[in-house]
């Protein structure tokens, strides 16, 4: 660890808190129908998408037709998507001639970015046309992050209204996040990208001659328009096979620098936006300091483990562990680019996970397993903190004989029952579709690495794809119909078989009281209880994946300074 990296990661933390209150004010004026410098452009825009979908506006939704919309507009996306996949071959703009994709693939690609999780078993390059990359997987970039942004946002209301059936409109609240929010920054985004070196054009690969005098294949295309919102919306999928390690999708050093800021920004400005909407700032730092602290556990941890590199190289005397690293980049922006794609849901890359040290490569598969409610995807990974708080306090107030309450809403036996629900989805499918990858043919048959290692490789494939974080932790052939089936499904029911519960207990909620804080409430907006809502992420956490972390990169620790690697 060196005096240069620290101050790197400490700048970083300071842009992002900087960015905060105003994107988040801005956020909050979107949602709440208040002016902001934007009307003129979107009102207009806004007016005629409604009356194109016949959506009456003022028309509210409860939280059963609210999730209908949401699960029935998700799955037109995947159909849609799949339609252009598997006939991609007979559309326009296909200069590298990309044949239909095989049904099995064409099924897992659709889930992935209808679910906001970008899981890429393939090379893009080469196989997906310029057709597919614009109207199939940059719009469904758009759509997959505003899903999340509206969830987020409904649950808001939930505690911030009262004695009411309706948390929005799932339609409104959708086409605001694109319009007032994704579509403006990504198109900022993209120019600065653009201006760095970033391609954006439509043209036919080059073909040149290398100095050693071998021919090679340079592809571009809609690179800049791509990358922006894989970024902001915490999507994660690559132009490129190497992702944010190409030179195309991430130029420079300052591209860099934004790109981890673009993956942090929405998530992190929402927790502002759900303050300021529900009348107290504080309960949203809350949640952000439970989450900052987090955060930096992780990138300490993984700073000090690939700093010192490995074992049973030190007689090499080599400074560091640059395995696997972005040499362009160094090991400090590899380490903290690796938990702010992890912890935020994002899954871009920029290094290889698979060549970390193992207690580093555990931290970014300990962000997804705990939902990546670390800043998380933009909206779902704020509701998943909803959730840890919901417990949080209602186990306290067991404890403390204390009212059980949260932003003045009763907390009762129908939100435990949801909220325990939603949390436990996730690390019931990760052990699952883990284990009987494991135990199969079909499972082992794409493994590189034998022992601890192998595991690890396949218990992060099922976390990243069930977590909806897209990033791969590398050595796994994960293009098989095995895995393009158990990855696809996982996708699904770590997507929607969360939000589902979540929008339930939003409709639970809206409906009681807000009570006014008593003697016998439990503190929410202070340190102490930031404190307690860590202990209770981790303590869940490490009780449901202790166990199979123990299996994997734990034992494979403390075998390597045992002189054994895999």
């Amino acid at each position: 660890m060196t005096i240069n990296g620290i101050i790197e990661i400490v700048f970083y933390c300071l842009i992002v808190l900087l960015l905060i209150k105003p994107l988040g004010l801005y956020m909050a004026k979107v949602f709440n129908k208040e002016s902001t410098l934007l009307d003129p452009i979107f009102c207009p825009i806004e007016k005629i998408i409604y009356k194109l979908c016949s959506v009456n506006s003022r028309e509210e939704q409860n939280w059963i037709k609210y999730t209908q919309a949401l699960i029935l507009f998700n799955f037109i996306g995947v159909v849609f998507l799949y339609i252009i996949l598997r006939f991609q071959n007979l559309l326009p703009f296909n200069p590298c001639k990309c044949s239909a994709i095989p049904a099995d693939l064409a099924f897992n690609i659709a889930t992935s970015f209808a679910s906001n999780t970008n899981w890429q078993t393939y090379a893009p390059e080469g196989i997906i046309s310029y057709f597919t990359e614009m109207l199939g997987f940059t719009v469904q970039n758009f759509v997959s992050a505003g899903v999340g942004i509206a969830v987020v946002i409904a649950f808001t209301r939930a505690f911030a209204r009262e004695q009411t059936e309706n948390i929005g409109n799932f339609w409104v609240d959708l086409t605001r996040s694109i319009l007032w929010i994704l579509l403006p920054l990504s198109f900022i985004l993209a120019m600065v990208f653009i201006f760095e070196g970033v391609p954006q054009n439509l043209n036919s690969p080059t073909q040149i001659i290398t100095l050693e005098g071998k021919s090679q294949t340079i592809l571009q295309g809609p690179v800049a328009s791509r990358e922006s919102i894989k970024e902001l919306g915490t999507n994660g999928g690559g132009f490129f096979n190497a992702n944010s390690a190409h030179p195309y999708e991430n130029p420079t050093p300052f591209t860099n620098f934004l790109q981890l800021i673009a993956i942090f920004l929405i998530g992190a400005a929402l927790t502002n936006t759900f303050g300021r909407m529900v009348k107290d700032e504080r309960q949203g730092w809350v949640l952000f300091s439970a989450m900052a602290v987090l955060f930096l556990i992780g990138v300490i941890i993984t700073y000090y483990f690939e700093s010192i590199g490995n074992p049973l190289l030190k007689d090499l005397n080599i400074n560091g562990n640059m395995e696997g690293k972005e040499v362009r980049f160094g090991l400090v922006d590899s380490i903290l680019y690796a938990v702010v794609t992890t912890a935020a849901s994002c899954g871009a890359v920029n290094s290889m996970h698979d060549s970390f040290q193992p207690i580093a490569g555990m931290i970014p598969l300990i962000n997804i397993m705990l939902g990546e409610i670390i800043v998380g995807g933009v909206g779902v990974g704020l509701s998943g903190m909803f959730l840890f708080a919901i417990i949080g306090v209602f186990i306290a107030g067991l404890m403390v004989g204390r009212t059980p309450e949260y932003i003045g809403k009763k907390i009762e036996t129908k939100e435990i029952k949801m909220s325990v629900l939603a949390v436990l989805i996730l690390p019931l499918c990760v052990h699952c579709f883990t284990a009987l990858a494991c135990v199969t043919p079909f499972g082992v048959k794409g493994v590189l690495n034998s022992g601890p290692h192998g595991f690890t490789e396949i218990i992060y494939a099922f976390s990243s794809a069930s977590g909806n974080n897209g990033s791969a932790f590398g050595g796994l052939n994960v293009n098989t119909f095995f895995y393009n089936l158990t990855t696809g499904l996982a996708m699904l029911v770590g997507r929607f078989l969360i939000i589902i519960p979540t929008l339930a207990i939003a409709g639970s909620l809206v409906r009681k009281k807000i009570v006014p804080p008593s003697n016998g409430t439990l503190p929410t907006t202070d340190l102490t209880f930031v404190f307690y809502l860590i202990l209770v992420i981790i303590t869940v956490g490490g009780l449901v994946y202790f166990p199979a972390l123990s299996l994997g990169p734990i034992v494979e620790h403390f075998l390597m300074i045992n002189g054994k690697a895999f």
